[in-house]
C-alpha cells in the first residue's frame, strides 16, 4: 500500500513531544512490513542544519488560503529509507518555536492545504492519507470539498489519530471561509461546529474515513464526559469507526545494548546496570551506593503529568525513606522553581535537572531502578515504554496507555512487569513507590521484575499489523 503520514512534527527532525516519536517510528514498521510510506512535514527553521543542508529542492506550489495565493516550496530526503517531504513557506514556518504563535489557525490551514496541492508535484497519490492530531485534522474535509472532483485525488483514503485530546485546535468561525474556503453548511453540531468556533479537531474526527488513538483505554477513556472534553458523544458515535492502538518505541534507537550514551552498555544484566547507576549517580552528585534505589522522572512539567502528587508528599517521603529521586524536563515555572528548590532542601538525595538533554535521559532511563509516572491522564505514553527497555521500572497511575503496557507485579504468580496505583491521590502513589521499594530490597524479586520487563516486546510490530489491517479495510 502507498501511505501518506501528514504531522506537525517528526523526530528526529523537530519534536515537541510524544507525536513526533510516532512519526519517526511507526513509518519505519510499515516500511519493514513491505508498504510505501512517506512522511510530510513543515520545514521549521528550528530543524537542525544536518537536515535543513541535505534537502534537495523539487519544485514549488501556489497554496491558495482562503483569498490569499501562498507559495509552497517542497523538498525532500531520505531517512532510514522513508522519504520525507517538507512544506517550505519562511512566513508560516521560518520562526522560532513550533506552537503557540497568534496565527496558528492560518499557520496550519496553509499546512493542510499545501499537504493536499503538492500530491501532484511528487507524484504520489497515497491509497492512506494518515493525519495527525489537529494541525492536520482538517485535511479529510478539505480533500471532501475541494478534491472530490479531481481524478488524482479519487482513491486516496484518510485515517487520522488522536494524539491528545485536550488540544483541539479551536479558531473563531470567520477561519471557516476566510482561510479555508469552506462553506457555511459545515458549521453545524454534525460538523466543524464547538461551542460557537471552528474546531480542527473536529473535522478530523467527523470526516476521517476511520479515526484511532493512541491506546485502547484512553480510546474508552475519551469517550466518558470526564476526559473527552466536549467530544465524547461524537467519539461514541463512532462506534467501529474508532479504534485505540497502543504506541511503540523505535527498539533500534532505544536499545541498552548499543546505546552509546549510557556508561556500560548491557542486555539483561543487573551487575551492568547498577554500574550505569553508579555512574548516574556521581554524575548528578548524588551519594554512590547500589544498595539506595534511586527513583526518576523524564518529564514535561505541566501538571497532567501528576506532578502535583509529587510535590504534595515528596518532602515526607524523603525526609522518612532511604531512597534517592532524579526528575529530569522543563516546562511551567512554577513547577521547575518548586523542584529546584525542593534540592536545595534535599541535596543528598534530589536531582532536578531542569534542561531537555537526550543523552542524560537515557543515562536516566539505564540507571535509574524505579521510573514514576503518576499522570492524570496519558493517552499513551512513551516514557514507561523506554523505561522498562532499559529495564527502569515503572510505577504509574493507571489511566490511558499506562493502564495497557504496564501491569502491576504479583509475587505470588510472578507476573507483572512494574506497579500500579489507581486513584490520582498523593498517599496512594506514595504506598506505591513504597511497595516498589520493598521489592527492590528483595534480591529474588526483584531480579523477576526486571526480567519480566526486559523480555516484554515494545516495538512497533504488532500495532503495525493493526494499522495495516485498518488501512485495507479504508481502502476497500
Amino acid at each position: 500500500m502507498k501511505i501518506l503520514f501528514a504531522a506537525a512534527e517528526a523526530a528526529p527532525f523537530i519534536k515537541t513531544g510524544g507525536l513526533a516519536d510516532v512519526i519517526g517510528a511507526l513509518p519505519k514498521a510499515l516500511r519493514s512490513a513491505g508498504h510505501d510510506v512517506r512522511v510530510i512535514l513543515p520545514k521549521y527553521r528550528e530543524i537542525p542544519a544536518q537536515y535543513r543542508d541535505a534537502l534537495q529542492h523539487l519544485g514549488e506550489v501556489i497554496v491558495p488560503v482562503g483569498w490569499r495565493n501562498q507559495y509552497c516550496g517542497v523538498q525532500y530526503l531520505v531517512w532510514e529509507d522513508i522519504p520525507v517531504y517538507f512544506i517550505d513557506n519562511e512566513y508560516y514556518f521560518g520562526r522560532d518555536g513550533v506552537y503557540g504563535h497568534w496565527d496558528d489557525g492560518e499557520r496550519f490551514a496553509f499546512l493542510d492545504r499545501a499537504v493536499l496541492e503538492v500530491l501532484p508535484l511528487i507524484d504520489f497519490a497515497p491509497d492512506v492519507l494518515h493525519c495527525h492530531d489537529w494541525h492536520t485534522a482538517m485535511i479529510p474535509l478539505l480533500l471532501r470539498e475541494h478534491y472530490q472532483g479531481n481524478e488524482f485525488y479519487q482513491n486516496i483514503r484518510t485515517v487520522f489519530t488522536i494524539h491528545n485530546l485536550l488540544y483541539q485546535g479551536i479558531f473563531p468561525y470567520g477561519i471557516l471561509g476566510d482561510l479555508l474556503s469552506l462553506p457555511h453548511h459545515y458549521f453545524t453540531v454534525d460538523g466543524v461546529e464547538y461551542n460557537g468556533n471552528v474546531s480542527f479537531m473536529k473535522a478530523g474526527l467527523v470526516f476521517a474515513d476511520h479515526v484511532t488513538t493512541v491506546s485502547p483505554t484512553y480510546a474508552e477513556e475519551i469517550k466518558t464526559t470526564h476526559y473527552g472534553y466536549g467530544l465524547d458523544g461524537l467519539l461514541r458515535s463512532l462506534g467501529d469507526r474508532f479504534s485505540g492502538i497502543v504506541n511503540g518505541i523505535d527498539t533500534k534507537l532505544y536499545n541498552p545494548v548499543s546505546d552509546q550514551q549510557l556508561a556500560v552498555r548491557y542486555r539483561s544484566s543487573l551487575a551492568k546496570k547498577r554500574e550505569n547507576k553508579i555512574q548516574l549517580q556521581q554524575e548528578l552528585g548524588l551519594e554512590q551506593s547500589a544498595d539506595i534505589p534511586l527513583i526518576a522522572m523524564v518529564t514535561r512539567m505541566v501538571e497532567p503529568k501528576g506532578l502535583d502528587l509529587v510535590t504534595r508528599v515528596i518532602d515526607e517521603w524523603l525526609h522518612f525513606d532511604d531512597v534517592q529521586f532524579v526528575i529530569l524536563g522543563t516546562g511551567d515555572r512554577a513547577y521547575e522553581d518548586w523542584f529546584r528548590e525542593a534540592e536545595y532542601r534535599h541535596p543528598e538525595k534530589l536531582s532536578a535537572q531542569i534542561k531537555f538533554n537526550d543523552g542524560l535521559s537515557r543515562r536516566i532511563y539505564a540507571g535509574s531502578d524505579l521510573f514514576l509516572m503518576p499522570s492524570q491522564f496519558e493517552p499513551c505514553g512513551i516514557s514507561q515504554l523506554l523505561a522498562l527497555r532499559y529495564g527502569s521500572i515503572p510505577i504509574v497511575r493507571e489511566t490511558g496507555g499506562l493502564n495497557d503496557t504496564v501491569h502491576s507485579y504479583n509475587e505470588f504468580t510472578g507476573e507483572g512487569n512494574g506497579f500500579t496505583f489507581h486513584s490520582f491521590n498523593a498517599h496512594d502513589m506514595l504506598h506505591t513507590l513504597r511497595r516498589g521499594v520493598s521489592f527492590y530490597r528483595d534480591e529474588e524479586h526483584w531480579k523477576k521484575i526486571v526480567s519480566n520487563a526486559l523480555a516484554g516486546d515494545y516495538s512497533w510490530d504488532v500495532s503495525a499489523e493493526k494499522y495495516i489491517d485498518i488501512y485495507r479495510r479504508v481502502s476497500q
